[in-house]
């Protein structure tokens, strides 16, 4: 008798590190005899269901949650494991008895999915080196994410990371370019190199230019893209890497959080403005056309305006291509949740308004800055108005008629205000 197949769904929340963790999840239910199906609506019931989730901040976290309740409504029938962020404690350890779920991974046993489907056993990883017995899958996606670094060990004061994902280890060198490789065979053009922190990336000597330089070596029409990266100040040699090889991404994202020293003291971060300026503005003059982006805290406890001034001045000094703007809001169990001299919701708001005001101006020069120039674009998506949408190198957006150029292959734009557009 012909057994009854079995299908498995999978809901990512957050960063593209979780993004990464998907894919091997999609690997690990593959290999279980499961077939992975997208959930969209008016699909079929799977029966199974993975939330992989996010507890970045409490706000995140309480969104996983209510997805949750929503996908055991609409699937009474199927058994739902939430793993992730939101389900390592120290939030997580009561996600089974609220009834909303009927398994918790946390973070540290993702790797025991086999083992939870009775099809494997337990991998559980110890040490700063580790193995995933996995490679990426990602079936609804035009990019491939591949984790190559997990945890953090800065313990920044308002960040709960550390606490979920772990100290900072790094994937087996080896293993990390046989993912890749099983990428490029499946035709991804792009492989986006995920972690916390990759700029900590090191296996047995092996650091993340190292790594970089290897998997550029590798044959194919491809280009690198790398996520997650703090301003490690003794990593300049990333720089040189860079600017040596076009098939590594324009693309520099470096948390910023601050731009006075007197907050990023009360952050735990663990470097100066001018330290932060001389990392950022070697890489702008190193590499022509690269896109420099950043996260921002407004209104952490204690800021005041004259520090909120200092910080805006430091900013437009750097000049980012793109600039991730929060809203600081406490979140229980750091150690940030507790300070004093809270900044009135008011004050914050208006300090946001004003580094917003900011940041769409830079991004508009940026963008004027790439006018006349060849863009190397890969165009993901094809839209209901005739046009294709894609992204340089550079994290340019780019919006062409359908039909202009290939999907899912490097081509050259010829890029002006015509083409400009995004998803």
């Amino acid at each position: 008798m012909q057994s009854v197949e079995k299908t498995a769904a999978v809901f990512t929340f957050g960063c593209r590190l979780n993004t990464a963790d998907t894919g091997l999840m999609m690997d690990r239910l593959v290999t279980a005899g499961y077939r992975v199906i997208e959930l969209t609506d008016g699909c079929d019931a799977p029966d199974l269901v993975i939330l992989n989730s996010c507890a970045v901040t409490a706000g995140a976290e309480h969104k996983c949650r209510r997805m949750a309740r929503r996908l055991r409504a609409r699937f009474p029938q199927a058994r739902i494991v939430i793993t992730g962020c939101a389900a390592t404690p120290p939030g997580g350890e009561h996600l089974a008895a609220e009834g909303i779920a009927d398994a918790v991974l946390p973070n540290p046993r993702k790797r025991d999915l086999a083992a939870l489907l009775g099809t494997g056993s337990g991998t559980l990883e110890s040490g700063p080196v580790f193995h995933e017995q996995a490679c990426g899958r990602f079936p609804f996606r035009s990019r491939a994410f591949l984790k190559i670094q997990e945890g953090c060990s800065n313990f920044c004061t308002y960040c709960i990371v550390p606490y979920v994902r772990g100290p900072e280890r790094s994937r087996a060198f080896e293993e990390v370019l046989a993912d890749c490789e099983q990428a490029l065979a499946g035709g991804f053009a792009e492989l986006v190199l995920t972690g916390v922190n990759t700029t900590t990336y090191c296996d047995r000597g092996r650091r993340l230019p190292d790594l970089l330089a290897a998997i550029a070596a590798m044959p194919g029409d491809f280009r690198i893209r790398l996520s997650s990266t703090e301003p490690e100040m003794s990593n300049r040699e990333l720089i040189d890497v860079m600017r040596e090889n076009p098939r590594i991404c324009r693309f520099l994202h470096l948390s910023l959080q601050h731009g006075c020293d007197r907050v990023l003291k009360r952050m735990n971060r663990h470097y100066t403005a001018a330290e932060y300026a001389d990392f950022a503005l070697a890489a702008k003059a190193a590499i022509p056309g690269l896109s420099l982006g950043t996260d921002v805290i407004v209104g952490f406890p204690g800021e005041t305006d004259e520090d909120f001034d200092t910080s805006r001045a430091f900013i437009r000094e750097i000049g980012f291509a793109n600039t991730h703007l929060f809203t600081y809001s406490p979140r229980p169990g750091t150690p940030a949740a507790s300070f004093p001299d809270r900044v009135p919701a008011a004050v914050a708001k208006v300090r946001y308004e004003k580094l917003a005001g900011d940041a769409a101006a830079a991004q508009r020069q940026f963008l004027e800055r790439c006018y006349g120039t060849d863009l190397p674009v890969i165009f993901e998506e094809v839209r209901p108005d005739g046009t294709q949408t894609g992204w340089s190198d550079n994290y340019v957006p780019v919006r062409v008629p359908v039909g202009m150029f290939p999907l899912g292959k490097i081509v050259k734009v010829p890029f002006s205000a015509a083409y400009e557009g995004g998803h």
